[in-house]
């Protein structure tokens, strides 16, 4: 599976198809791990609150897949906010790894916490524990809030996304500060039997969750599907082999909510 990759910095990239780990637990987690990276699968994402990175982390040691070609996400949860070093660390020993390739904030701490947290993050990332670092769950003004007091912004916000969420001008105000678009959710904010969609998968002989991948990595948002099955996870993977057209993508932006 070859697919493109967005830059973080650096010789840095995040491959725009990555695969989500939340809700899968123990054995569950471990196997889907291995399926995901057997399929193909080069982008992994946990989190703190997942309890499940001991199982990542497991199941990229068992893959055979080298470190340096998995790029993996994990979070720290709000409330751990003045504890982002033993968090960290924590981390680090559940998924077996020097650094994480990404550590994000899960949700903006309470109010007026997040610059002292992103301080933190900061120190991190210079110390090499995180190749990069970002947020998940902010608005715009809560990445300017980050900007104004540091001077530095977050390299990925991860929000929920999908057709029926989008929305160019948070696009575009993403874009303008130069932080990546990740998606979360990109099924459960979809319905994948609107008939433009379904009729946009019979055209290229694929099914409608494929569609709504291609979407997001066409557009440039790094996606992150979950799923527990083995056939759908290899089937996830397998965006590649075809393109949608400009009409296409233009059809499916117009199934959102704000069109």
């Amino acid at each position: 599976m070859t697919l493109p990759s967005v830059s973080l910095g650096g010789p840095l990239a995040m491959p725009l198809l990555g695969f989500g780990t939340w809700q899968l637990r123990g054995d569950a987690a471990y196997e889907a791990v291995r399926e995901a990276l057997e399929a193909g699968y080069r982008h992994l994402d946990t989190a703190t609150m997942y309890g499940n990175e001991a199982e990542v982390g497991r199941a990229i040691a068992d893959s055979g897949v080298p470190r340096d070609e998995v790029f993996v996400t994990t979070k720290l949860p709000p409330e751990r906010a003045g504890r982002e070093r033993e968090t960290l660390d924590a981390s680090l020993a559940a998924l077996g790894l020097d650094a994480v390739d990404l550590w994000l904030i899960h949700w903006p701490p309470r109010r007026g916490g997040s610059v002292a947290v992103w301080r933190e993050f900061l120190v991190a990332r210079d110390e090499g524990r995180a190749h990069a670092v970002g947020v998940s769950n902010y608005d715009l003004d809560d990445l300017d809030e980050l900007v104004a007091a540091t001077g530095e912004r977050p390299a990925v916000n991860q929000i929920r996304w999908g057709p029926k969420l989008y929305d160019a001008k948070l696009v575009a105000g993403h874009r303008e500060r130069g932080v990546v678009v990740e998606g979360y959710s990109p099924f459960k904010t979809t319905n994948l039997h609107d008939p433009v969609l379904t009729r946009i998968a019979t055209a290229h002989g694929v099914d409608p969750a494929r569609v709504v991948l291609r979407w997001h990595v066409q557009h440039g948002f790094v996606v992150i599907p979950k799923s527990g099955t083995p056939e759908r996870i290899a089937r996830n993977a397998q965006i590649g082999g075809f393109v949608l057209s400009d009409e296409e993508m233009g059809q499916i932006d117009g199934l959102s909510r704000l069109g």
